[in-house]
């Protein structure tokens, strides 16, 4: 027995607020035409994942987000057996449900996955469009709507963490990064509901952690994590407090490196 699952929840009814900063919706557009895989490129936080969401919804197509983590196995994705009242039953995965129904697939973070669950993708992602199921002795070909969208933060590579070649090779890219201070600044004033002078102190905040890189911090402040200090601060709290809260606190457990933080930050409060 199959179960076949409702897509609707995974349709996106109201456009999600995406501002663009360059082509990256012309390219994926043309990337979809002609369902070409797409691989997002950029850091934690910069809007990767509400570029797909944006982007879903302006195509008019169901949307199925799978976050990443080591622990994925290939069965995750692809789907399996399951005992209830009417017996064994099989439950398509989330990447499964996408290719037979014609969804996004959008595979969050997917360097986090372990590189023997990530080659499930692969006959997916060139001229076959085909999703083998081995336990079901099934080979799916995709429906003519189905795209696969995964994204990567290159600033997580290592020995361990990284994507293989060989997959890499099988994507179109769009890379992706922090926006310019000007449009950063509209997107949290849009986002956080603040003040066009906050705004521009947060991006400011965040020029002077995105400086420290390399140099005790794995990344700066990301854009998410400016507005949810806008957000905190246009409810009463604190700029300080706030930019502590939202910023200094999740970014670093470094004693020393958060002191050198709170430093720099204090010279961008008016």
């Amino acid at each position: 027995m199959l179960t076949s699952p409702d897509l609707a929840a995974h349709r996106i009814a109201a456009e999600p607020y995406y501002r663009p900063v360059g082509d990256e919706i012309a390219v994926f557009e043309a990337a979809w035409a002609h369902r070409l895989p797409v691989m997002l490129k950029g850091p934690t936080g910069c809007g990767k994942t509400r570029f797909v969401e944006h982007m879903a919804w302006r195509l008019g197509r169901p949307l199925i987000t799978v976050a990443a983590h080591e622990d994925m196995t290939a069965a995750d994705l692809a789907g399996r057996f399951l005992l209830d009242a009417q017996g064994t039953v099989w439950h398509d995965g989330p990447l499964t449900q996408a290719v037979r129904h014609g969804a996004i697939c959008y595979l969050d973070e997917i360097v986090e996955a372990r590189q023997d669950t990530t080659v499930v993708i692969h006959p997916l992602t060139d001229a076959r469009r085909v999703l083998p199921l081995e336990k079901r002795g099934e080979l799916i070909p995709a429906h003519a709507d189905f795209q696969l969208v995964i994204s990567y933060n290159p600033g997580y590579q290592s020995a361990v963490k990284d994507l293989k070649e060989s997959t890499k090779q099988r994507f179109i890219a769009i890379d992706f990064d922090y926006p310019a201070p000007e449009i950063e600044a509209e997107i949290i004033r849009r986002e956080a509901g603040v003040e066009a002078g906050l705004a521009a102190t947060l991006v400011a905040i965040a020029a002077c952690s995105r400086r420290l890189r390399g140099q005790g911090l794995d990344e700066g402040a990301s854009t998410r994590m400016l507005i949810h200090a806008g957000r905190l601060a246009s409810g009463g709290v604190g700029l300080e407090t706030a930019v502590n809260a939202a910023i200094v606190l999740p970014i670093t457990d470094d004693a020393d490196m958060r002191a050198a933080l709170r430093v720099a930050i204090n010279a961008c409060l008016p």
